[in-house]
């Protein structure tokens, strides 16, 4: 199978952030004739040139290592487990983000939604999930749609399941993703009207547990700048109470 080169890689990139050439070199403080160079190949850029264009473009950490392979130059950002000795201090800064949301739920998950941490205030809701469902990696999507799962709980499925595709159709269309479009197609696509939905200015997710309808919006916390792909692709999912009740059954059940 024939590789794609930098240039064609850039000129994808380029159409999926809907630019022109001269739209791509004004940001990136080049001519238009050295895109169309670099884009067709008449032009060799240097890694310097490859991650310009790649920022203006805002390809993300692990695609902008594609491309400088591509251009012949070695991967510019490094791929550290989260457990490592090397992300120890953004780790524990995870860690006390999700434990400073309790008695709210907060998990952290990766670009596959596979849930990486948690906070003491999921562990309810995993009670009643299958086990095949809570083996390692827990996946969100899964976690939220399969009937197995919480799916079951939760109200308002379709409103939610709207949102779900929602966001994972923006993510695919930032970065597309072999193994995210698979479980898009599983879970998502099937019975997909393109409606939008209908409700307030933010969905809440509902969910019935133990009695109670519980209403809750969430808010995804991602790292900065980050020169590491497992903390680029890395994002905190934190709920908060929607309603008073809410609030109540959270700060009254979670033990101290």
């Amino acid at each position: 199978m024939t590789m794609a080169t930098v240039g064609e890689l850039l000129r994808q990139w380029r159409h999926r952030r809907q630019l022109s050439q001269l739209d791509l070199a004004i940001a990136a403080d080049v001519s238009a004739r050295h895109v169309s160079l670099v884009e067709t190949g008449k032009s060799q850029p240097s890694a310097e040139m490859v991650l310009r264009l790649a920022e203006q473009l805002d390809v993300p950490l692990r695609e902008r290592n594609a491309l400088l392979l591509a251009a012949g130059f070695a991967p510019r950002y490094s791929e550290s487990p989260l457990d490592s000795i090397a992300l120890s201090a953004a780790r524990n800064a995870v860690e006390r983000v999700l434990r400073a949301h309790e008695p709210y739920p907060a998990l952290a998950f990766d670009r596959h939604w596979d849930i990486v941490m948690t906070n003491r205030a999921v562990a309810p809701f995993l009670t009643g999930v299958a086990p095949e469902l809570r083996e390692p990696p827990m996946n969100l999507l899964r976690l939220g749609l399969d009937p197995r799962g919480l799916a079951a709980l939760v109200v308002n499925r379709d409103d939610v399941k709207t949102v779900f595709r929602s966001r994972v159709r923006r993510q695919l269309a930032t970065a597309p993703d072999a193994r995210l479009t698979a479980l898009y197609e599983e879970l998502l696509a099937p019975g997909d009207t393109g409606d939008p939905v209908e409700a307030e200015v933010v969905i809440p997710m509902i969910i019935r547990i133990d009695g109670v309808e519980l209403r809750m919006f969430s808010t995804i916390t991602t790292f900065g700048t980050p020169l590491d792909l497992t903390l680029d692709e890395l994002a905190v999912e934190s709920y908060y109470p929607a309603d008073d009740e809410t609030a109540t059954y959270f700060t009254t059940s979670l033990p101290h």
